[in-house]
């Protein structure tokens, strides 16, 4: 699948990093370096401008690598961007360990996964299928 982009940043295209790599890092795009305190957030610019076709849309997540051992994740994880929004890329960083995070140019700070998606028509009933499930939620299928 061809994504038309427009790159600002003076970064190297996102990639994949191996054959079965899912997502594709996104890079921090910078003047200067950003502080983020603990509990503290941000929305850290990429440079990047995309234009998605119509039933797909682009996830923003976590790297794991960054959440496990510096504790910064994206506060709305998965943050969706939709195929009709062509403003730049944009990542709402957090930082919830206990030391200040230093954000430096160019630094990998997300990573974006390309998904397609169903539009849901809604049809409004009564009742629904019974299951065994139930309404049972928050927890109701593990162990008690």
């Amino acid at each position: 699948m061809n994504i038309n982009i427009i790159n600002n940043s003076k970064h190297e295209l996102p990639n994949y990093e191996t054959l079965a790599s899912a997502g594709m890092d996104l890079r921090a795009n910078l003047t200067e370096s950003i502080r983020l305190k603990p509990l503290e957030r941000t929305i850290v610019k990429t440079g990047l401008f995309i234009e998605l076709p119509i039933g797909f849309e682009a996830q923003v997540r976590p790297r794991s690598g960054l959440a496990a051992k510096k504790g910064i994740t994206v506060l709305n994880a998965p943050g969706t961007i939709d195929a009709d929004y062509r403003g730049e890329i944009g990542v709402i960083l957090v930082n919830l360990s206990n030391e200040d995070f230093i954000i430096e140019d160019g630094e990998r700070i997300a990573q974006l996964i390309i998904a397609k998606h169903e539009r849901a028509e809604w049809t409004e009933v009564n009742s629904l299928e019974e299951t065994i499930r139930g309404a049972g939620g928050f927890g109701s299928t593990g162990v008690k």
